[in-house]
């Protein structure tokens, strides 16, 4: 069900009109699953799911490049996402913020790597904001989600 979800949120993000001129920026509807998953189940499922849906979408709705891209963004920022909660010293909100930081420093890394020029490095402040806006915003609606599941639960 939680791949199903982030493979809808994965389509529904491909109509979203985001266009701020900077390619490669969205707003990461399917990281809210993904973080959902890790807090209520942990790193297996959350990474099973985030993995998965990855390579859904790029068969779905990518290209070899984008899938790269997506691959390597998916599994950096899990890993930073895993150790920050590890820690309990962030919410779901910071450990969000890095993990959307450190899946828009991995693109870009693969960017660079794939198309043989560091230029493309210049995009790296405004990826990052990118990344930290979305973060923000998809770690505090999960933040919501993971508390009112919690109430649900004790009911």
């Amino acid at each position: 069900m939680a791949l199903a979800t982030a493979m809808i949120l994965s389509y529904v993000e491909t109509l979203i009109p985001f266009n701020i001129g900077i390619p490669g920026i969205k707003i990461g509807l399917p990281n809210l699953v993904v973080l959902f998953i890790l807090y209520k189940y942990g790193f297996g499922y959350a990474a099973a799911v985030s993995l998965l849906r990855v390579a859904l979408a790029g068969i779905l709705f990518g290209s070899a490049p984008s899938f790269i891209y997506s691959l390597s963004g998916a599994l950096v920022s899990l890993g930073i996402m895993v150790l920050l909660k590890k820690t309990d010293l962030f919410s779901p909100a910071g450990v969000s913020v890095a993990g959307g930081i450190t899946h828009n420093l991995a693109q870009i890394c693969a960017a660079a790597v794939l198309m043989n020029t560091a230029e493309i490095l210049y995009y790296l402040p405004a990826l990052v904001i990118g990344g930290t806006v979305s973060g923000a915003l998809i770690g505090i609606t999960a933040g919501i989600m993971i508390k009112k599941i919690n109430i649900i639960n004790k009911i």
